[in-house]
């Protein structure tokens, strides 16, 4: 099987032959990428709208969301995002999908967390990478491809419960998004788990419940919030 990059010296190392007496040519023809199972690869984008300077995460946002055309949760509400083609980047990706689900384009991103508990999706094992962007102008959007609407949809988050103990902190969220205009609304509660010892903070994120809200796309959508929440607060200390 022939190498998957055309051009691959930078990864000679020190050029010797390993225990095979390969070197890295035949060692790329002989590989088999297929011999072990591979996960999937998806990307799914949180665009945040906002027209004032944000001073919370519960004033003036608006969060896109595209209704899915197709099975699993179909008919549900979902962020943007899909498959990760085999050569692509994934913030090539998310872009790509993007512009063919909402209709947007160059809209600066930046990639915020992985999603990769083995049991998220029925069709595949699939890793997911969130992506977040924060736009201020009014944006129009068409949906396309896989959305069958594409809507802006005002969001907030309400702390309902705190449970400390001496190793971590939990929490759970509400999540409320709506749209008046086209009488959507949609809740989900999340719970985030936290280490309270150590530099390091490890946090997972669960959904308790969601209705109407695609996928495991709740806990997607509460920590983007906390993530913002926390800019917001690191500009503010600054100043």
């Amino acid at each position: 099987m022939s190498a998957f990059l055309e051009e691959f010296s930078s990864f000679l190392g020190t050029g010797e032959k390993n225990e095979l007496g390969q070197d890295l040519k035949s060692f790329l023809e002989d590989y088999d990428p297929k011999k072990y199972e591979n996960p999937c690869v998806t990307v799914d984008t949180l665009v945040f709208r906002h027209k004032d300077k944000l001073t919370t995460v519960n004033k003036g946002l608006k969060l896109l969301m595209i209704k899915r055309r197709n099975h699993p949760c179909i008919g549900f509400w979902a962020l943007p995002g899909g498959f990760v083609e085999i050569r692509e980047d994934t913030l090539d990706a998310a872009k790509r999908e993007l512009k063919e689900e909402t209709g947007l384009t160059d809209v600066p991103m930046e990639q915020i967390y992985t999603w990769g508990e083995a049991n998220r999706d029925p069709r595949a094992r699939i890793i997911t990478l969130s992506y977040l962007a924060l736009v201020e102008e009014e944006l129009e959007v068409k949906a396309g491809d896989d959305a069958t609407e594409a809507v802006w949809m005002d969001v907030k988050c309400n702390l309902l419960n705190v449970d400390k103990t001496q190793d971590c902190i939990k929490q759970s969220y509400e999540i409320y998004l709506n749209n008046s205009e086209k009488k959507i609304e949609l809740k989900g509660i999340v719970e985030v788990l936290e280490n309270c010892k150590g530099l390091l903070k490890e946090k997972s994120y669960k959904v308790i419940t969601s209705n109407g809200i695609a996928f495991d796309h709740a806990r997607f959508i509460m920590q983007s919030l906390l993530y913002i929440e926390e800019l917001i607060k690191q500009e503010m200390s600054v100043k």
